[in-house]
């Protein structure tokens, strides 16, 4: 029986240097108020359907910036923040607008006036506001302004059986994520206008939970009944596609009622079925591969494997210019690491039940003094259970850190340690200790200064002359590829649609149309 030391001194230098990672970070736009900026999403910033590094989320004033792939946590934070600078900087040159530095919304117009991300008139174009469109119908818009930071992971050699074996893991022990850097234990009252919720009136137009880590991760987030009764297995990418294609293909009474077009002939979403696409799935983890154009992204599965995870769950550090820094995505490595190298026994419909309820406890109680949660069928205190596995992880920041030079693995390490010994200093309590501070317990003013000095910070940092000019130049062909794209369509937007949701357009054993 192999254990996870000797599946790590297995992994040879070359390999641990060959992990990736690339990090997408969404940001919402907004004024110096801090509403929602309820402008164009800014021309200078180029084609948010075909610019690599700079596009939009759920919502036009939702930018969503996107680093490439990177063989270290330096140059991966290095590129993300020379996008902020580009972002902000065009952004001051047009008026006082910034970008909000919490997961959970700046203040919020009413639903229907959050504006959907446009894309200009192409078939694809089209069909991204579509689902957008869709989103909104059966979710709510201000759901879909929730942002957050996925960081994108990947090791040589790795197949996907193994990548099955990483994500069950992961999603046993994310709780241990969601303590150590949860930052949303508050919303401004907007957010929760009309729905049911358990949260408590901490000041002006804000509302909280006492021990709450991430709201975002809670009941209140990315949540819904349609996909509660989804059961997706990650016991292999046989069952996990066979799972996911059937919520892409089963009707789903709630969403035939809302129909495909309203009378009018205007588009209410791609699809009448559980999922209208596969993004539509809500995870805190997901197996990933780059695609073709048009080809969607079950098949690419289905077809040539995993090719890296996409780690979902974690919220904007309202503390850190970027949102994330070099700790907490070294901390992801090695987490990452060792969710791939211990043992991981097949999941089950009782423990994935049991993970969504330790999900949600630990979102909304998770530095509660002696919570319990489930695991392997005992409970277990959270914060025993966030020590327990800090501790597992000290060889491999060794490792990597013989393979990287330097101690900064270590370093992390020792972070989250002296967070657990001090749970008063992790994120979440922070962001509660600030807001009733030094902002009379307003969420929205909390933030609204954060985003300022955020702003100013990255307008000061030094912005050179070709930084400018490789981003104007990207954001120039990013409008030619768009204009291309919409030229060389050639088929009605409907016909478009029914070919791209097709059921035979899922891969292997997808069930005929």
């Amino acid at each position: 029986m192999h254990t996870l030391k000797d599946r790590l001194a297995a992994l040879t230098p070359e390999r641990l240097q060959g992990i990736r990672r690339g990090i997408e970070k969404e940001s919402l736009r907004a004024g110096p108020d801090g509403q929602l900026a309820l402008t164009p999403h800014p021309a200078a910033l180029g084609s948010p359907l075909t610019h690599p590094h700079i596009t939009t989320d759920f919502s036009e004033s939702q930018v969503e910036l996107v680093t490439g792939v990177h063989a270290s946590v330096e140059a991966a934070l290095a590129e993300l923040t020379e996008v902020h600078q580009v972002v902000c900087h065009e952004l001051a040159a047009l008026g006082e607008e910034m970008l909000w530095v919490s997961s959970m919304p700046c203040g919020l117009p009413t639903d229907e006036t959050i504006p959907l991300g446009r894309y200009g008139g192409s078939n694809v174009g089209r069909a991204k506001s579509v689902y957008r469109m869709g989103l909104g119908h059966r979710y709510g818009r201000r759901m879909q302004t929730i942002s957050g930071i996925h960081y994108n992971w990947s090791l040589p050699g790795v197949g996907s059986d193994e990548y099955f074996g990483l994500i069950r893991n992961f999603r046993r022990n994310a709780v241990v994520l969601l303590y150590l850097f949860g930052a949303s234990p508050a919303v401004c009252s907007s957010f929760v206008a009309g729905r049911d919720h358990e949260l408590q009136p901490l000041g002006e137009r804000t509302m909280f939970l006492p021990h709450a880590t991430s709201l975002r991760m809670g009941r209140l987030g990315y949540q819904s009944d349609a996909q509660a009764s989804l059961a997706v297995s990650y016991n292999g990418l046989e069952g996990y596609a066979a799972s996911l294609e059937e919520a892409l293909t089963r009707p789903y009474p709630a969403y035939e009622a809302i129909g495909i077009q309203n009378p009018g002939g205007d588009y209410n979403q791609l699809a009448t079925t559980l999922l209208q696409i596969e993004n539509e799935f809500y995870g805190t983890i997901r197996p990933k591969r780059v695609i073709f154009p048009g080809e969607r992204p079950l098949h690419a599965l289905r077809e040539r494997g995993v090719e890296y995870v996409e780690v979902r769950l974690m919220d904007l550090d309202p503390f850190e210019i970027i949102g994330i820094d070099a700790a907490t995505a070294r901390f992801l490595d090695l987490f990452l690491l060792h969710c791939l190298l211990s043992d991981s026994p097949p999941d089950t419909p009782a423990e994935i039940a049991a993970l969504k309820a330790n999900q949600h406890l630990t979102a909304a109680r998770g530095r509660e003094p002696g919570l319990a949660l489930q695991r392997a069928g005992r409970g277990v205190p959270l914060a025993d259970w966030a020590a327990e596995l800090v501790a597992e992880l000290a060889p491999i920041a060794a490792a990597l850190d013989a393979v990287h030079g330097g101690s900064g693995y270590a370093e992390a390490l020792a972070d989250a340690q002296a967070a657990l010994d001090a749970p008063d200093t992790l994120p979440s309590a922070r962001v509660l200790q600030t807001v009733r501070r030094d902002h009379g317990g307003s969420f929205i003013d909390f933030a609204r200064e954060r985003s300022l000095n955020t702003r100013a910070a990255l307008l000061a940092l030094p912005y050179g002359a070709d930084l400018k000019a490789r981003f104007d130049r990207l954001a120039a062909e990013s409008l030619v590829e768009q204009k291309r794209i919409e030229a060389a369509d050639s088929m009605p937007f409907e016909i478009y649609r029914r070919e791209y949701t097709s059921p035979a357009r899922l891969g292997r054993g997808a069930r005929a149309a």
